[in-house]
């Protein structure tokens, strides 16, 4: 998930059976996902929600979080989330000793706000396929609303 421009899991704890990391992907949009996913035991939970889980918005305001259910929603927000991962030019690794280094590597580089635009423009400027199920309006006709 991504907070506040942090990709976070669960602090690392020694109950878990492998070592936890934190990503901050910190750009020049101020916007982030507020998705959630679970692997529940194989069956995986995608959730999205209204705010980051901070205290001031748990606990002061009235918040949100749904179920997606739409197998090519979740497909696009996990795609999406895949993206901040791969993120090696803006993205950190944050760390218990504060050092948060660049995450680095040899691969091609990634600045995922960059990406993710050009993800979501390439799927805007597809042409529409339009069900055969809707019926076609002529653009001279009005449509009552």
């Amino acid at each position: 998930m991504i907070v506040r421009g942090i990709f976070c899991m669960m602090p690392e704890n020694k109950k878990f059976k492998k070592k936890v990391t934190a990503i901050s992907i910190l750009d020049e949009y101020l916007e982030h996902a507020r998705v959630f996913i679970f692997h529940n035991q194989g069956k995986e939970k995608v959730y999205i929600s209204s705010a980051d889980w901070m205290v001031r918005n748990l606990d002061h305001r009235v918040e949100a979080t749904c179920p997606v259910l739409d197998p090519k929603i979740r497909k696009e927000l996990k795609e999406i989330l895949d993206i901040q991962l791969s993120d090696n030019m803006k993205a950190r690794w944050l760390d218990n000793h504060l050092q948060n280094l660049y995450k680095k590597d040899q691969s091609r580089k990634v600045r995922s706000q960059i990406e993710i635009y050009q993800y979501l423009n390439q799927k805007i400027n597809k042409p529409a396929v339009i069900p055969e199920s809707l019926p076609l309006v002529k653009p001279t006709e009005s449509v009552p609303i």
